[in-house]
């Protein structure tokens, strides 16, 4: 087995104080490696990057046919819980009949600094919505209310999740080992690195294909690049990667260091994994393949924002730098 290499640099002065080994693979429309760094095989949770892989059954199933693609989006992201999130799944649960309550998702407070400000002068606690998967887990209410089934929709026997098994073994084409539960309370199954890249494979060439799930990928990497606001929100990696690259690549972070891309135009997929679970590190490290790989501009100021930030210390003063290391540039 390969070992995880060096990807990331965080340097101090003239020297190298901190250093994030990892995984990363870059795959072809068939599944094929075209580059990898680490060990393709190595198994993970792929966390929130698989988001859209938990909506393909919402889409294909024809749940989502009164669907805008605003709320396919929303059950890809990771959002802030900012007012227009909290706002739009609000909007799509009352469309389904349901209250805070139904989600089986926890409490989380607003990662939006006015909101969360606001809410604590008001005295007001953390909801189900303001949780950074609610949106997810509309989808998954969605599908509920259209398979007829219970509402504990989050069980690992239920049909949401048998199908949502289903889907993911299928795109990553490799059975899962295992799951684990998200931070959600939603099952997270693991895969390798190279099965995670060709399921984001599978999405970029999705436009290819006619049949049931490839049309559904497509219509969820479509609302992805459509609205980066929603995936993930104002300031954030996934949200302004997105917009640098107008529109035309889909990525999505997930906890503990991994990272996925979608690239239609070239029919990639890649994924990630940072070994040590440093945001900090997958950011640099997506930013680095993707500036690689010609989909994105170094000179762009999100580009340089993650790919090279500087370290600065309490008084604004530079001290050092984040780089990917020679073998990603």
């Amino acid at each position: 087995m390969t070992k995880p290499v060096d990807l990331v640099e965080v340097w101090r002065g003239d020297m190298c104080e901190s250093l994030h080994q990892g995984h990363a693979v870059v795959c072809d429309h068939n599944g094929a490696i075209i580059q990898a760094w680490g060990d393709p095989a190595a198994v993970i949770y792929p966390r929130s990057s698989c988001k859209m892989l938990q909506a393909l059954p919402l889409v294909e199933s024809g749940a989502a046919a009164g669907l805008r693609d605003e709320q396919l989006a929303l059950a890809c992201a990771s959002h802030e819980g900012a007012p227009l999130h909290v706002s739009m799944v609000g909007d799509w649960l009352a469309d389904l009949g349901l209250g805070d309550d139904d989600f089986r998702c926890g409490p989380q407070a607003s990662r939006d600094k006015a909101l969360y400000l606001s809410m604590i002068r008001a005295h007001q606690e953390p909801c189900r919505i303001h949780n950074n998967c609610s949106g997810k887990h509309a989808g998954f209410l969605t599908l509920t209310k259209h398979l007829k089934a219970d509402p504990d929709y989050t069980e690992i026997a239920h049909p949401v999740q048998v199908a949502c098994k289903e889907a993911f073994e299928d795109v990553t084409q490799e059975p899962s080992p295992g799951y684990g539960i998200d931070g959600c309370t939603a099952p997270n199954h693991a895969c390798t690195v190279h099965g995670l890249a060709r399921a984001m494979a599978f999405f970029a060439s999705a436009q290819d294909r006619s049949d049931i799930r490839s049309t559904a990928a497509a219509r969820l990497t479509k609302a992805m690049m459509a609205f980066p606001e929603l995936v993930a929100g104002e300031g954030r990696a996934c949200t302004d990667l997105m917009r640098a690259m107008d529109g035309k690549v889909a990525v999505k972070t997930g906890a503990e260091g991994v990272f996925i891309a979608i690239i239609p135009e070239k029919r990639l997929g890649v994924a990630l994994k940072i070994s040590d679970g440093a945001t900090r590190a997958s950011e640099a490290a997506i930013t680095a393949i993707l500036v690689k790989l010609g989909v994105l501009n170094p000179a762009h100021p999100a580009a340089k924002a993650r790919m090279t930030p500087p370290v600065l210390n309490w008084d604004g003063r530079v001290t050092g730098y984040i780089t990917p290391t020679a073998a990603l540039l």
